[in-house]
């Protein structure tokens, strides 16, 4: 084996641990590899982690120095807790590896040598915010006027697009083309921006978070003898989540391990971040880049029944053939209940159902905060919270802020206030503070010059808002916005006097507010479609105080701020953010085509990493999974008939059984 001599390892009195004991016999294959290129496939609740650090133990057992390894992770807190591990393991402190996250490594190797590629010693780092601000500033330098639009995007959203080109190595245009069609026209502008920042920050000395990449892999590309350096003194290099490397950070990895001795650990059925850029074909790819890899899968799972493997192994059997790596789950645990698929009739009733299983759980000795109701986006899960506090049951969202608490639902929410009632003073500020310019004193004073001529005119405060003397008051950086912002409010107050609430909200969303959203967020779709949903949202209302009533009530409800800190409550995610998560009960709601997989994925034909999505999601269940389905669909418009997700259909119906939801609950 190509290891040093063992006698190195009582040098560093590493004690004797007896790895055949403490690992399965798939970990033990993997842990104890000959040196070389190696892709450890990690099944869902295989024992990833455990893996990754028992190898590092392994490694210094071997008499391989502390200094030799290089551990990338995602997250600080993945390799703190890897290191520490492997202290208690060996007595080597953390402080002697170079472990952590692929941009603090950066950092490290650009402060050693990034004089190698003209960065001065002493750079200093943008925080996010000033990120922005930098950014527009260049964008001022180069178009004064840019921001006056609310339909151009803002600093954050041009953030996001050119910080996704460069972690892809992707053009500009392509990038829009592909994740931000919202900006088409923009395209050619944003190059320039781009290019314009980069100058910026080079006058500034300063980097941002995306420039610890670019930089380290131009340094390792740029440089050979530091490119040689960090080879060959990193002669292991471990890779934790290899499946959600960028384009940027996997060219690093190659860079440094030109000797392939990394262990690449990831699984690709669980790929699901192509939209901040992770790429699938880095781990699909491997062994052609690392020619000899050796694959190691660890297959046995530690978490969920037999019957929910068996439903997951189902999923990844639908995958398109040689497009992944086979793989079949493994129980360890004893045989149990196959999972549910529940039809509701809409949305509602999928919510109702779950508050009275949740009953059954809780009657069973399951803790709230071991159930948890997952979901493909957040506007799915409105009825789950309406549910949950109308009946006083506590519950945590880990995936953002509760649904009325959002940001653009609360501006929407404002913008239906002050029409419905001009002299609410709190809306109005929350609202027209959203145009360039205008703070909280140039708001009061806009609505005192307004309600003063709405009472000489005895007019509605809505439809003096366009007249001049109202307009004199507004900051000539919002003038331009100023008549479409006007006329829309009016559109939505003519809406409100003579037709039912759901139409006010349709013409709120085709109006001005439609317009900013599409500036203010990079995720301006997803945005879109949580408004979209209070359509339906409004359909069950005829007076519009009795929709805001409602709305205000929920908010004072579940704005308790100790109830949502409590540890037992029901925990509400999305998908995405379940990852590496485990409950022992999981509801898995919208399981219909259009809502999982989007209907955005159907179009674009992007159907695989929603597949992932699922897989994802369906092993997150210990010992009871549920896939909820409404039958009709009544969120953003009239109702419509909805089938089964293609996801569920692939399934053969020996891998769950249906619950048939009965009058009065029974089932």
């Amino acid at each position: 084996m190509d290891f040093p001599d063992q006698n190195d390892a009582s040098d560093e009195g590493v004690p004797q641990i007896d790895f055949r004991a403490e690992l399965n016999d798939e970990q033990y294959a993997a842990v104890t590899a000959e040196p070389g290129p190696l892709l450890v496939l990690a099944g869902a609740g295989s024992g990833k982690t455990r893996t990754l650090t028992y190898r590092v133990a392994y490694l210094l057992s071997k008499g391989v120095p502390p200094g030799e390894i290089l551990l990338l992770t995602f997250t600080n807190k993945a390799s703190k807790e890897m290191l520490q591990r492997v202290q208690e393991l060996t007595g080597v402190a953390p402080g002697r590896f170079w472990g952590g996250t692929f941009h603090s490594i950066g950092h490290r190797a650009l402060r050693m040598y990034g004089e190698s590629i003209g960065l001065p010693r002493n750079f200093t780092i943008l925080d996010a915010d000033e990120a922005d601000d930098l950014l527009r500033d260049a964008v001022e330098a180069v178009d004064k006027g840019f921001f006056k639009d609310k339909t151009h995007p803002r600093p954050g959203p041009l953030h996001e697009v050119i910080s996704l080109s460069r972690n892809t190595q992707q053009s500009i245009a392509a990038t829009v083309e592909d994740n931000f069609p919202q900006y088409f026209d923009f395209t050619e502008r944003i190059e320039t921006f781009a290019r314009k920042y980069a100058e910026k920050k080079l006058e500034a000395n300063v980097l941002d978070y995306d420039d610890l990449l670019e930089h380290w892999l131009r340094l390792l590309q740029q440089c050979p003898d530091v490119a040689a350096y960090f080879t060959h003194r990193f002669r292991h290099v471990l890779v934790d989540e290899y499946q959600d490397t960028n384009t940027l950070q996997s060219a690093i990895v190659d860079a440094i391990g030109t000797h392939h001795r990394v262990m690449a650990v990831g699984d690709d059925a669980q790929c699901i971040y192509s939209w901040r850029g992770a790429n699938f074909e880095n781990i699909m790819t491997f062994p052609d880049r690392h020619p000899g890899t050796v694959i190691h899968r660890i297959e046995t799972n530690y978490r969920s029944t037999p019957q929910i493997l068996a439903l997951a192994n189902g999923v990844l059997e639908a995958q398109p053939r040689g497009r992944h790596f086979e793989k079949n789950l493994k129980a360890h645990r004893p045989n149990s209940e196959k999972p549910y698929v529940v039809q509701s009739m809409d949305s509602r009733e999928q919510a109702q159902f779950i508050i009275q299983r949740l009953k059954g759980l809780l009657d069973e000795g399951c803790s709230l905060s071991d159930v948890a109701i997952l979901y493909r986006a957040h506007f799915q899960a409105l009825d789950i919270q309406l549910e949950l506090s109308k009946m006083q049951i506590p519950y945590q969202i880990t995936s953002g802020v509760k649904f009325f608490e959002q940001a653009h639902v609360r501006d929407l929410v404002s913008l239906l206030r002050f029409v419905y009632n001009p002299t609410d003073v709190m809306a109005w500020n929350r609202l027209v503070c959203l145009l360039p310019k205008v703070g909280d004193k140039g708001a009061q004073k806009i609505h005192a010059a307004a309600s003063e001529l709405a009472r000489l005119l005895q007019k509605d405060l809505v439809d003096v808002l366009g007249t001049d003397d109202v307009k004199s008051k507004v900051p000539k950086d919002s003038k331009d916005d100023w008549e479409h912002f006007t006329s829309s409010l009016q559109q939505v107050s003519e809406s409100m006097r003579s037709e039912r609430p759901q139409k006010a909200v349709e013409r709120a969303l085709d109006g001005w507010y439609g317009d900013y959203l599409k500036g203010a967020y990079a995720n301006y779709v997803s945005r879109m479609d949580d408004l979209k949903s209070l359509i339906g949202f409004a359909a069950r209302f005829n007076e519009m105080q009795d929709m805001l009533s409602q709305i205000m009530l929920l908010n004072s409800e579940t704005s308790d701020r100790s109830v949502e800190a409590a540890e037992d409550a029901v925990r509400l995610t999305t998908v995405h953010q379940s990852k590496g998560l485990e409950y022992a009960a999981v509801f898995l709601i919208g399981l219909a085509e259009g809502m999982f997989p989007l209907r955005r994925a159907i179009e674009a034909g992007d159907i695989e990493e929603e597949r992932r999505l699922f897989y994802v999601a369906v092993t997150r269940a210990r010992d009871e999974l549920y896939l909820c389905y409404p039958k009709v669909n009544t969120k953003g418009g009239p109702a419509t008939l909805l089938s089964p997700s293609q996801f569920i259909q692939e399934l053969s119906p020996e891998l769950y059984q249906p619950l048939r939801i009965k009058r009065q609950w029974g089932w």
